[in-house]
């Protein structure tokens, strides 16, 4: 619990903290009756760690494969692995210029594992690591090393240290694959789309959107509001899940509660989504997975979103964003293309 209070105190809205917000519910659990709620593997913690993309993205390829019939539990840490290892050569070759960091964007996940493949959660599975002073310590290492092949042989000695030896293959149903062929057996380039809404950029084009995670200028097609709630609604009822990235720094985004909604929670015009974004309103901090759709006793529909923080809340590490919520606040989404 002081663990939780601590970090809460240092980061109340980002990717690496919890919003505990008020509790206006009196301390009681609010009641939702799930119109379609998807498959899931395990609620997972990224500690401090500002991993939520990568957690989330890999969620919604879980939920997809279970979803078909297939169980899988896919490795954060394999990947953070590999784009610490990859970070490291370019703040090295660049003389310090590009920076060491594991922010990042929903997109950049679906790269790391077309590149470098994935492995399974059991098979690569670091326990409370500080994925932040890992960082500072390649970035040292980065600046004290003399060529780039002593950089990489002080990484990779760090990495099994802190992160653990990496298995070379995949053993899954007594049969042996590289990371990379599992990777294919459960993500396929093409796969999915991102997709934005804001209108300094023209509408049914792509963009690299202009936010600190989007470093690496993931392109995201532009569409109306309308478009992407459509979008959003359309593909839970098909049984295709959602990651979602947007602003979690709202008084009324609440871990605790389970729960996030904005103040008298009344629908925004793209005006006012544009405006937000333009004024640091609305922010991109923190990445989930949108598995469900549900309605409260008045009607009103949520957005049931796996997060990362654990399953100390009443829905079990779940949370149910408001329809006005997810409508103002969302920057990105992440969606299976169905043809």
């Amino acid at each position: 619990m002081r663990f939780l209070i601590i970090i809460a105190a240092f980061l109340l809205a980002s990717c690496t903290g919890f919003n505990i917000g008020r509790n206006t519910d009196g301390g009681k659990k609010r009641q939702f009756t799930n119109e379609t709620l998807l498959g899931y593997t395990p609620v997972k913690h990224q500690g401090s760690s500002p991993l939520c993309w990568a957690y989330a993205m890999l969620a919604t390829i879980e939920t997809e494969h279970i979803q078909m019939g297939d169980s899988v539990n896919l490795s954060v840490d394999y990947v953070a692995r590999h784009l610490l290892a990859e970070q490291a050569r370019q703040h090295f070759l660049s003389g310090g210029y590009d920076r060491i960091t594991l922010r990042g964007t929903a997109p950049l996940l679906l790269r790391l594992i077309s590149e470098y493949g994935v492995m399974p959660y059991d098979s690569y599975n670091a326990q409370s690591l500080n994925y932040k002073a890992l960082a500072r310590r390649l970035q040292t290492m980065s600046e004290t090393s003399h060529d780039l092949s002593q950089l990489s042989t002080r990484a990779q000695r760090l990495f099994d240290e802190r992160i653990g030896y990496m298995p070379k293959n995949v053993y899954m149903l007594g049969a042996e694959y590289t990371p990379q062929q599992f990777a294919h057996s459960v993500y396929m380039l093409g796969e999915y789309t991102a997709l934005t809404s804001f209108t300094h950029h023209p509408f049914d084009q792509a963009f690299a959107i202009e936010v600190p995670d989007n470093y690496s200028d993931e392109l995201f097609y532009n569409v109306p509001i309308d478009v992407m709630m459509r979008r959003i609604e359309m593909s839970l009822r098909a049984g295709h899940p959602v990651c979602w990235e947007g602003d979690v720094s709202e008084p009324g985004f609440s871990f605790e509660r389970g729960i996030a909604e904005l103040p008298n929670d009344i629908p925004c015009t793209q005006l006012q989504r544009q405006k937000a974004f333009e004024t640091r309103r609305t922010t991109d901090d923190h990445c989930m997975c949108l598995i469900g759709i549900a309605h409260d006793n008045k009607g009103r529909r949520y957005y049931i979103a796996k997060n990362s923080y654990g399953t100390k809340n009443p829905y079990g590490g779940l949370m149910y964003l408001s329809e006005n919520y997810v409508r103002m606040k969302t920057v990105a989404v992440v969606v299976k293309n169905v043809h």
